[in-house]
């Protein structure tokens, strides 16, 4: 097993496939039933068809969007201080995303001392959380002027000091060398030498012993859009219907300035060209301040510092998808109420100030979600289970049939178990937060047609999942793997830390003398 990238170590380059690291918790009780039930079949049969990926999403601000070229205005301006020419990989047309099955999305904000906690909801069961604290907040977003401390043309990457505790590391692909299509990027270190200021912004948190990952393709996130600084490219999310990404497109070729590029986001369905339009002067104005204090700042040294979590949770998710908002402080809904007076106010009154007797997060259950999401094994509700191992490679899930016995056949059971986990599988990904490459063990089946359905029930779930993910066909061996876009820290990540006895491995090491 590799370690961990450090500078004395380089590790390979990490991919959108990057390990999620922590410790597995403790086992939880189980109720006493009868023994788990697993079935075991021959693992020579073929799979179900080639292992062809499900196409991964566009790289950008948001998973839902996907980028098009659109004619160049030779608007290439310096990557760095050092002046290098700064350019974007060519796009790729995408096919548009299924949209997700309309579901009843409910929004909840809890304020604390120690910092805001956030659930979404979907038909009464969380499907993400969010945790903000003083003294971990995130970084990803954030926009420095960064110095280069050594480049390692080994590994195609480089190591950035920003000013936190541990050095970026920013990789060739990410420095936006522009040149000619079909051109020989230069290779990293012609580009980047120790000691040169450059401008970054953090797209992956620090974890463990990795530092933050960076990129020099800087974006800026508005509530209908996202502006790319220096770019030529124009995209739509893929989440809207035709109609609207037709209306928006047009609406976007028409205001998209000079030698910026524009992203429209899910956000922008039904939004008036006004509006749109004021959320580019905004972020123009963001744009020209961050440039004004990178002209003048030391390295390294913070230009840009994304906002709050409530306020990233309302502009990145709070549409017209979710019913309603709930918040319990009256400040914080005061702020988001008028941010969504400003950007959306045809969603102000979906906007909601909680008043009940209960805690809202007693009120809606959520801690008994979160509690439940924190253990090992997961119910079914036909009373089959999930086991989530995680390991410094992967995270394993297991599908077992448990104490569920069917009542026609083998192979029903098997089928209807397998489609309650790919349900749950898909929910817990989420809450979770599980990034990196992923492992799903389902029970074997032997109809073809049952492990294609299988296959598009869990694709289509994970539609409504925003970070990206990629999912292969069932191996011979009868796995489903995938990875999903690791950005932070998960749920488990948040409320545990490792055992010290063990330091995670779930066992204690006998006495050998």
């Amino acid at each position: 097993m590799e370690a961990a990238m450090t500078e004395g170590a380089p590790r390979k380059r990490e991919k959108a496939s990057d390990i999620a690291e922590i410790a597995s918790p403790a086992d939880s009780p189980e109720p006493k039933k009868s023994p788990a039930r697993r079935r075991r079949r021959s693992r020579s049969r073929s799979s179900s068809g080639s292992s062809a990926a499900r196409t991964p999403q566009a790289p950008s601000t948001d998973s839902e969007e996907v980028t098009e070229p659109v004619a160049s205005n030779d608007g290439d301006g310096s990557a760095s201080s050092g002046g290098s020419r700064r350019g974007r990989r060519p796009p790729r047309r995408r096919q548009q995303r299924p949209r997700p099955q309309a579901v009843d999305r409910v929004m909840l904000v809890h304020a604390e001392p120690g910092g805001t906690q956030i659930a979404v909801l979907e038909e009464n069961k969380s499907v993400e959380f969010y945790v903000a604290r003083e003294e971990d907040r995130s970084i990803a977003g954030n926009v420095y002027v960064g110095r280069v401390q050594n480049v390692l043309p080994g590994m195609e990457a480089s190591f950035v000091d920003i000013g936190e505790s541990r050095n970026g590391v920013l990789y060739a692909g990410e420095v936006g060398i522009a040149g000619d299509e079909g051109d020989e990027v230069p290779r990293i270190e012609t580009v980047l030498k120790s000691g040169q200021s450059i401008l970054v912004q953090v797209t992956k948190d620090p974890m463990r012993a990795k530092g933050a990952r960076l990129t020099a393709l800087v974006s800026l996130a508005g509530r209908h859009l996202v502006l790319v600084p220096r770019a030529e490219s124009l995209g739509v999310s893929r989440r809207l219907p035709d109609g609207e990404r037709q209306r928006l497109r047009d609406i976007a070729q028409e205001i998209r300035p000079q030698g910026h590029g524009l992203i429209v986001r899910t956000a922008a369905e039904g939004a008036g060209r006004d509006d749109i339009e004021r959320d580019l002067e905004r972020l123009l104005e963001l744009w020209g301040e961050i440039e004004a204090k990178a002209a003048k700042a030391k390295a390294p040294a913070l230009v840009y510092e994304e906002p709050e979590l409530e306020l990233r949770v309302i502009r990145d998710l709070f549409n017209r998808e979710i019913a309603k908002c709930i918040v319990d402080d009256a400040v914080i809904e005061s702020t988001l109420r008028d941010y969504v007076r400003q950007t959306t106010p045809d969603l102000d009154h979906r906007l909601e100030l909680y008043e009940g007797d209960l805690p809202i997060f007693e009120e809606f259950r959520i801690l008994e979600q979160i509690k439940k999401s924190l253990d090992r094994k997961v119910w079914l509700p036909s009373g089959g289970h999930l086991v989530f191992d995680r390991t410094e490679a992967m995270t394993v899930v297991d599908v077992n049939t448990g104490k569920f016995v069917g009542k026609t056949n083998l192979e029903e059971t098997v089928f209807r178990n397998n489609k309650e986990a790919l349900i749950e599988v898909a929910r817990q990904l989420r809450l979770r937060d599980i990034g990196g490459i992923i492992v799903i063990d389902f029970i074997d089946m032997e109809d073809s047609s049952n492990r294609d359905e299988v296959i598009k029930l869990f694709r289509r779930e994970l539609d409504r999942d925003r970070t990206r993910t990629q999912v292969f066909d069932i191996t011979p061996l009868g796995l489903v793997q995938m990875t999903r876009k690791n950005v932070s820290a998960g749920i488990v990540e948040t409320f545990s830390d490792a055992c010290p006895t063990c330091e995670g491995r779930g066992i204690v090491a006998h006495d050998i003398d």
